[in-house]
């Protein structure tokens, strides 16, 4: 495992151990964001800890047409229950993203730390959020690293039924529609599975995020 000092730097991800732990320390400035997702890295750790920085092996990822949407998810975009708007209250979903509670955690890994770094990243318009309104109220949505040719998913939340599921169809439509190659979902869980996620290797992934 790589200690990170003050330099711009990141060790080859080929280095991460086999949880896919590649570093730990460094800062969340602008400048590394954004070097470590266009490297296949990203932060992940709670309040107290250490930052740490992960490029899992095996990767989640969705491959655009690979996308699930059920017969009854159709029905509900067909209905019109929701709105959807892109990067109009970043800073609403992230923060949403940070207190939504979750079955199986004991808190967050959104710390206001976070919240701030990628708040700056939206100002620079490389972080991106997608809004789900219903009756004008926000109950839905996602935020991500918009690398140009990959967007990189960070986490998605719902207020009710079916508005995180809305956000994820309706950024997948947009992603295809302007020809990305995939969308980054890091590491497994059920929910992306369903929805046509799969995992590749990481060697893959990285050949993918390098491409243009």
């Amino acid at each position: 495992m790589y200690y990170l000092s003050s330099a711009l730097f990141f060790p080859p991800v080929s280095q991460a151990n086999r949880d896919g732990i590649l570093a730990i320390g460094g800062d969340l400035s602008p400048e590394r964001l954004q070097l470590a997702y266009k490297s296949g890295i990203f932060p992940w750790f709670e309040d107290g800890e250490p930052i740490t920085w992960w490029s899992p092996n095996p990767r989640m990822v969705l491959f655009l047409d690979e996308l699930i949407v059920s017969k009854s998810m159709r029905n509900i975009l067909n209905r019109n229950v929701f709105k959807v708007t892109f990067n109009q209250n970043f800073r609403d979903v992230i923060s949403n993203c940070q207190n939504i509670k979750r079955d199986g955690q004991n808190g967050t890994w959104i710390t206001n730390d976070m919240i701030e770094a990628y708040c700056k990243l939206h100002e620079l318009g490389i972080a991106k959020s997608v809004e789900v309104w219903q009756d004008e109220v926000l109950v839905g949505g996602l935020y991500g690293i918009d690398l140009g040719h990959v967007f990189c998913g960070e986490s998605m939340f719902s207020k009710v039924s079916n508005a995180s599921k809305v956000a994820f169809i309706a950024l997948v439509s947009q992603l295809k529609a302007a020809n990305y190659k995939l969308l980054d979902c890091q590491v497994y869980n059920p929910h992306l599975e369903s929805l046509g996620c799969m995992e590749i290797d990481r060697e893959e992934f990285m050949e993918i995020l390098k491409s243009k």
